[in-house]
């Protein structure tokens, strides 16, 4: 009985989360840190937006009032416990400040000049910097095959990967997971080890999607490794953290001696006050830096001088404006950077994250300015992705103003509109493993309203609503009341795909096949799912009435046995489908079970798929029984819904991937 509970409270709780998803198709799946995800967007509607307000000029003193009118009350409002904001201008560190606290319980302030922060994927700026340098001195090919660089093979379609792709984040990897972030130093891989254990599945020819990925970039840092013949961490301690007097910076994992003393907690929530254990970061040159805020600064600063020390002018030129514009006229990956335009100012950067710590860069190319903050805290409902939005927003429109341009809604507003109407997915996706049913479950949709303009329930203003867009070009559109925009490429006819800012340098969306579609298939398996606990629940109910009246069982032979038959197979197919989603749920809520530990039960469940599908073919058995035996109209068409709710089952377990016989993760 405990464990017929069991399932049928584990089919219950699928049934709501099918009908949930059902009815908020919009929402988004988790997503992997280090980068700027879409959840961020969605978060609480109280955290305070910095009022940007007039200035007379960008002079430290204002900078530090208006930081100061903004940065206690927000990091409060969102429950982080600490920050480091550095601002730079004209070749000098103008201001580099801290807020909050490097570790609650000893209510340590954080030093922007000794507490160090894990800025996530900002890092991929030094491992972007180092392969420039090499390419500079003609010992690096950012054209060339890459696995002219590599002793194992990198896959492609139509073409080699480059790389020139892997800056661009256009190699076509499917996202990765395993191993990419361990909470100790237990099963912590080499980098070499880990790239030749993890080859991602490749989805998308090189250089045609832009689809963010980890495993790219630290493979670039090994073939900096390979080239150099000095490890990743020596070669950027050499050749980038030496010559800009970046002493408090290290790749290294655990961290060096002298540096760990200084490495600020990391929280979930400050008022947990309870710190988390230091990050291991796996694909180390997508991730992995400790560096302090005033470090943060002498990067920017070389970067803002034409490369300053660390790289010739040509190549830092081409890292800030060799645009791959996949969306024109939206911001694009450069090399390395990704552009960041706003108020007419141009503006690259990158963004980065952690579990624990969330982080921004941005360079004002022209106005030699860079504004760089780090937190150590995810907060309240994802806060710290608003905080440093809004930072850089609020920023920009202080000291680089412009005067809004309205422009009009054109008149095909309303054709277009209905044209983009529908379901995505993100190209950051993973399609062959059982992960591929945290993006099934996660898929986007794109509406329209009464006043033709399209609405994005998975983008979020500030104050928390739905963004909606107007379109003021030909398949361009304007985020209404904001800055950003968003456009979908067409061809022969119909939408192919779209992006929006400002995520569209490193994300494309593509519409779902629908087979795939989980606007089809969420509802009809909530469906399934519950006809199929019915039949569970009402076999032992029917048994108790039987026993209770006397009555004898009213089936013999084989009819009796396929009914037995497909009643068990329900009740063990539903318990497959929940210890998956068990697995699933478990494992994405903390990645550092995502490693080799975790195979022996994934595979435990993929040869358990047997389950389901031998299920089918009972049913089937069942359903030619009762056909071809005296039942009632209703027994045989129960019969042929349990037939239909095993289809359904088995389609959508072969759409979440939970039939894909593959222990890459």
């Amino acid at each position: 009985m405990k464990l017929l509970s069991a399932t049928l409270a584990g089919a219950a709780a699928l049934c709501l989360a099918a009908a949930s998803w059902a009815q908020e198709p919009d929402a988004t799946p988790p997503v992997v840190p280090d980068l700027p995800d879409l959840q961020e967007q969605e978060t609480a509607a109280d955290i305070p937006l910095p009022d940007p307000g007039p200035a007379e000029g960008l002079d430290a003193a204002d900078v530090e009032a208006w930081l100061d009118g903004y940065m206690p009350y927000a990091l409060a409002s969102g429950d982080i416990a600490g920050a480091v904001v550095t601002v730079v201008s004209d070749g000098d560190i103008l201001l580099s400040k801290g807020y909050g606290y490097a570790d609650i319980e000893t209510r340590t302030p954080v030093d922007p000049s000794r507490t160090l922060f894990r800025p996530g994927s900002v890092s991929k700026l030094i491992t972007w910097t180092a392969v420039m340098q090499l390419a500079e001195q003609g010992r690096i090919d950012l054209d060339a095959d890459i696995n002219t660089y590599l002793d194992f093979d990198i896959p492609a379609i139509d073409g080699p990967v480059t790389l020139r792709h892997v800056l661009r984040h256009t190699p076509g990897f499917q996202e990765s997971v395993k191993y990419l972030m361990l909470d100790s130093e237990e099963g912590f891989l080499e980098l070499g080890e880990y790239l030749r254990g993890n080859v991602p599945e490749v989805l998308f020819p090189a250089g045609e999607v832009p689809a963010y990925s980890n495993y790219a970039t630290a493979l670039a840092g090994h073939i900096v490794a390979e080239v150099s013949g000095m490890s990743f961490d020596d070669y950027v301690e050499a050749n980038i953290f030496e010559p800009l007097g970046m002493t408090r910076s290290t790749f290294r994992q655990p961290l060096p001696e002298g540096f760990d003393a200084e490495m600020s907690s990391g929280y979930m929530r400050a008022s947990d006050g309870d710190p988390r254990p230091f990050e291991m970061v796996t694909p180390a040159p997508a991730g992995s830096m400790s560096a302090t805020g005033d470090d943060m600064g002498r990067f920017m600063i070389a970067h803002l001088a034409g490369g300053g020390p660390i790289l010739g002018e040509d190549a830092a030129r081409a890292m800030h404006t060799e645009a791959d514009r996949k969306f024109p006229p939206l911001n694009a990956m450069t090399l390395g950077f990704y552009e960041q335009d706003r108020n007419g100012v141009r503006s690259v950067g990158h963004g980065g994250d952690t579990t624990l710590f969330h982080s921004n860069l941005h360079l004002y190319l022209d106005e030699g300015v860079g504004l760089y903050i780090s937190m150590n805290s995810t907060g309240r409902n994802g806060a710290s992705g608003r905080i440093r939005n809004a930072l850089f927003e609020g920023f920009t429109d202080r000291y680089f103003p412009v005067e809004a341009d309205e422009r009009p809604t054109l008149d095909t507003a309303a054709e277009h509109g209905r044209m983009m109407a529908g379901s995505y997915e993100n190209s950051r996706v993973i399609r062959t493993n059982f992960l591929a049913s945290v993006y099934l479950m996660g898929q986007i949709k794109v509406g329209l309203n009464a006043d033709d303009e399209l609405v994005t329930d998975f983008m979020r203003t500030p104050a928390g609503a739905p963004k909606r867009w107007r379109e003021v070009e030909p398949f361009v559109w304007q985020e209404v009341g904001g800055a950003d925009r968003l456009a979908a490429r067409v061809e022969d006819g119909r939408v192919t795909g779209f992006s929006m800012e400002p995520v569209s340098p490193f994300m494309a969306f593509t519409p779902v096949p629908w087979q795939r579609s989980s606007a089809l298939l969420m509802p009809l398996i909530g469906i399934a799912l519950g006809a199929l606990a019915l039949t569970v629940v009402l076999w032992p109910v029917r048994a108790v009435v039987r026993w209770r009246y006397r009555a004898p069982f009213p089936l013999e032979g084989r009819r009796a046995w396929a009914w037995r038959a497909v009643r068990l197979g329900a009740l063990l197919s539903l318990a497959h489908l929940g210890l998956w989603m068990f697995l699933v749920t478990s494992s994405m809520s903390n990645l550092s079970r995502m490693t080799d530990a975790l195979e022996p039960w994934v595979l435990a469940l993929l040869i358990g798929a047997i389950i389901p599908l031998s299920a089918l073919a009972v049913s089937v058995w069942n359903a030619v029984a009762v056909w071809t035996g005296p039942s009632s109209w209703f027994g045989k068409a129960w019969s042929l819904v349990i037939v239909a709710s095993f289809v359904i089952l088995v389609w959508f377990l072969a759409a979440a991937g939970f039939l894909s016989f593959t222990l890459a993760f």
